[in-house]
Parts: structure tokens; C-alpha cells; sequence
């Protein structure tokens, strides 16, 4: 079966708004938001409307051609000086994810390698510039999943974390996207899905995800992980990530470092799916990522119609761990798998 196509991020027709599916509401309620002020983009990267590193990457890319066409700016100086600051608000908003700062700075680039240029021709550009990046994903997507395909079998058992798929990204996905892929051709597959707290994105959009694809999916508490492994059931596990050091660290969702130690003590595979604009080449290893905090409320609050603990307890929310270079099998990007010593395999499919 192929997979239901679904626009989770896209270019309004007049080009004046960013549209977004909202993912805070699946999987109950379909909604799509118009963006197109400041706050509001920059609100929907922080309250994870949109989210997934390569789907920031791409919704960032948009927000700055959007901004860009609100510019008042008579001349070259006055437009790039409102990019620059449009740049610094938007790539505060999720500091962990490199492939946030890293679109918004090859948008700005763009701008500042056309200082003698026509603004209506600047903002042709920083339009085409966008979409070109959207382009590049949906084949990014498509040529992980390929490699990805050659990892497995048919009838193996494949255990994912969070949400890596289509609407974290364009079309395939990066750690679904082998999943979805298979399915297309007749391979199946036993998938299944940790629920991913405190915001249970896997249960809310990677089974939703599949579900879409025709894929049947078993989901999973967190901690049901190591019984699936000492059972047999788990032949390899499928997570995605946001940013990748140099010496193989990776950082992924709150939760995966935990996976990946079961893994390697159950003798499962360990993979990680990214495009290689994920590998961070100013990063040597995971010591030095910021890992983003977030707010209480997401784990006594949100998805339950109480709160689960008393108002005073202190909670600590991290968004993000950071998984140890030995513990991964293979950091699998669309140039092709990268395996140990990553200081070497990593060089040859860093992005340009």
C-alpha cells in the first residue's frame, strides 16, 4: 500500500503565511494553522505545532521568506538587518535541533551573497531557496529509506522511539521511512511503537503515521522495551535524531540513551536515521550540545484530564539525551551508512 501523503508544512498559495498541520492535536483533530507573525512562528517551533529536525529546518526556511516579504525596508542594508534579527528570534526557539540554525543560516547566506540585487529579485530568491530546500528533504527521505531497507528482513521484529516519519520530515520519514518503504514492497515487518513520554509522540503520531501507511503496529509503554528484547521480539531498533557530534554521539529524544544501553545489553541493533544536514561539524562530541528544558506542565498536565502529581513537585524535563557513539550499530543518512570509527565515516557524509 502507499503511503498517504500528508502537507505538514507547505508555502501558502500567496506566499504571505506559513501553513502547518498541527501536531499537538493529532491524533484526534486535523487542524492546519496560517502563520505569519513573528510570535506565532516562532510559538509553534517552541509549543511543538511543528517539530522533528528536518520539518524545522524546512518550516524555518519558509518563516524567513515569509517575514522577509513584511520587511519595510527601502534598500539592500534595511532588508538583510530585519533577516538577521528574524534569524536570531526563530533559531532560539529549539536549541538542541541543527538543523534549525543550520537553515536559517544558509537563508540568510543567501541574502548577503546578493548586496547589489533588486529586492523584489531577493525575495524571488529566498522563495525558490525554500522550496528547494523542501525539495531536498523529500529525496533525503527517500534515499535513507532505501538504505534503511537493506537492514532488514522480512519478518523481523523493529522497535522505534518517538516520532521520525513523514510529518517529522517530508514524505518517508528518516527512522520510518525503511518501515513504510518495506511495507510498499511487500515485506513485513513486526513494528513496534514505544508511546514516547511526556508527550507520547509515538503513540500520537508514529502510530498514526502507520496507521495512514496501512501498517500494522503494536504500541508500547516505555518501559516494556526490555521485556520485547529479552523475549526475542526486537531484531533491531529504529530512532532518529537531532543532532549528530563528530565522534558519533547522538542527540535524540529523552529516553533514547536508556534504549540504546537495552539494546546493546540484549545484543539488538541500534540504528539511527538523520540527514547528514543533522551532523553537526562544530560539534566534536555530545558534551558539548545544550540540552533543551522544558516546562512542568508536560509531565503532570498534558494528555491527562487531571494532574497526575501534587501542584508542588518539582519536575525535571529535559527534551533531549544524548546517546554514547559505542551504543549505536549505524548512523544511516541519505549519503549512506556510516558506521565505526564515526570520527573517520562521518567525514566522508557530512553535509556540504
Amino acid at each position: 500500500m502507499k503511503i498517504e501523503v500528508v502537507e505538514n508544512v507547505r508555502l501558502s498559495d500567496d506566499g504571505a503565511a506559513v501553513i502547518i498541520l498541527d501536531q499537538t492535536l493529532l491524533p484526534n483533530e486535523t487542524k492546519y494553522l496560517r502563520l505569519h507573525e513573528p510570535r506565532d512562528l516562532y510559538d509553534a517551533i517552541t509549543a511543538l505545532r511543528v517539530r522533528g529536525a528536518p520539518a524545522i529546518g524546512i518550516f524555518a526556511a519558509y518563516a524567513m521568506y515569509v517575514l522577509a516579504r513584511q520587511s519595510k525596508a527601502k534598500n539592500y542594508r534595511g532588508l538583510y538587518a530585519d533577516i538577521k534579527k528574524h534569524r536570531a528570534l526563530l533559531e532560539f526557539a529549539r536549541p538542541t535541533a541543527v538543523n534549525l540554525p543550520k537553515q536559517l543560516h544558509r537563508m540568510e547566506k543567501l541574502v548577503g551573497s546578493m548586496p547589489k540585487t533588486p529586492i523584489p529579485q531577493i525575495l524571488f530568491a529566498m522563495r525558490k531557496e525554500a522550496e528547494k530546500i523542501q525539495r531536498e528533504d523529500i529525496d533525503m527521505c527517500r534515499a535513507i529509506s532505501e538504505h534503511g531497507l537493506s537492514l532488514v528482513r522480512d519478518g523481523n521484529g523493529v522497535l522505534t522511539y518517538c516520532n521520525a516519519g513523514p510529518i517529522a520530515t517530508s514524505r518517508y520519514g528518516t527512522a520510518l521511512g525503511p518501515i513504510i518503504l518495506a511495507n510498499e514492497r511487500g515485506i513485513e515487518l513486526d513494528v513496534y511503537c514505544c508511546e514516547t513520554r511526556p508527550l507520547l509522540q509515538g503513540a500520537r503520531l508514529t502510530t498514526y503515521e502507520l496507521y495512514k501507511a496501512g501498517i500494522d503496529c503494536t504500541l508500547v509503554c516505555d518501559n516494556m522495551a526490555s521485556i520485547l528484547m529479552k523475549d526475542g521480539k526486537i531484531d533491531a531498533v529504529f530512532v532518529g535524531c537531532d543532532r549528530v557530534a563528530m565522534n558519533g554521539d547522538v542527540a535524540n529524544k529523552i529516553g533514547t540513551s536508556g534504549l540504546a544501553v537495552l539494546a546493546k545489553y540484549y545484543g539488538v541493533q541500534f540504528y539511527v536515521f538523520c540527514p547528514s544536514s543533522t551532523i553537526d561539524q562544530q560539534c566534536n562530541t555530545g558534551a558539548e550540545m545544550k540540552i533543551e528544558l522544558r516546562q512542568e506542565i508536560e509531565i503532570k498536565e498534558m494528555y491527562f484530564e487531571q494532574p497526575v502529581a501534587p501542584h508542588g513537585v518539582r519536575c525535571y524535563n529535559p527534551a533531549f539525551d544524548v546517546t554514547d557513539n559505542h551504543l549505536i550499530t549505524a548512523i544511516v543518512t541519505e549519503k549512506g551508512i556510516c558506521k565505526q570509527p564515526y570520527l573517520e565515516s562521518l567525514k566522508q557524509f557530512k553535509d556540504a
